[in-house]
């Protein structure tokens, strides 16, 4: 699985397109005056102020290439301060074999930079053009052991062939790729901030063109496109 398109709300759209588009110079795909589209790599990113209720805010990450890390912290530093958990402004997941950083977008999303010992490499300074793809999207719904298993029935499997858990993180996608829809419950603190996790409108399309949308009722919609 690939993540192809995210949509995700914002109540600050004009910030958030001198943040992407001016300061980190993502290319602006298209816009509206409600709406832009950014290039994250392989990817697209959507912020839309259509509908939008309260202050939504999101945990996503993006994949760097494995020898870039610290070059792209240098670069995302100048841009950005990033966040800080126990005194750390980076961390090691051993079980990915993975470095990440984090910061604050103006709506508050949580965004990560993870650079995987297996994603490519690149020999070029690092700069915007070197992000790959989005690697992780928080899915955030009331049910996760019922969302789940829906989208194990479309082919998007727990990254382990593991159980899932009503309780805990779900990293739904492939391991070797290193792009997961990370399914999860209401009330966790996402790490590298003081955010928890709340259930906001968002519609994801995948590589194969599945679908998954949350709209502004709660309702998760899971289909092949």
């Amino acid at each position: 699985m690939d993540i192809k398109l995210v949509i995700l709300q914002t109540d600050r759209i004009n910030e958030m397109k001198k943040f992407y588009v001016d300061r980190f110079g993502f290319p602006l795909l298209k816009e509206d005056t409600k709406s832009f589209r950014i290039a994250v790599g392989s990817s697209e990113l959507e912020f839309t102020s259509e509908k939008v209720k309260g202050n939504p805010y999101y945990h996503f990450a993006f994949n760097i290439p494995s020898n870039q890390f610290h070059e792209a912290k240098l670069w995302v530093k100048e841009r950005v301060e990033l966040n800080v958990e126990d005194g750390e402004d980076e961390a090691y997941f051993s079980f990915f074999s993975a470095h990440a950083l984090y910061f604050y977008d103006p709506a508050g999303n949580i965004v990560e930079f993870i650079s995987r010992n297996t994603s490519e490499e690149r020999t070029k300074p690092f700069s915007i053009e070197n992000v790959l793809n989005i690697s992780e999207i928080g899915l955030t719904v009331d049910d996760t052991v019922g969302v789940g298993n829906k989208l194990i029935e479309i082919g998007i499997h727990e990254r382990n062939n593991e159980s899932l858990s009503q309780t805990s993180l779900n990293f739904m996608g492939e391991k070797t790729k290193g792009v997961f829809i990370i399914l999860n419950q209401p009330g966790r603190r996402w790490i590298f901030s003081d955010k928890k996790s709340t259930v906001y409108p968002i519609k994801i399309r995948t590589d194969d063109d599945s679908r998954i949308t949350v709209n502004s009722d709660n309702l998760v919609e899971i289909y092949k496109g």
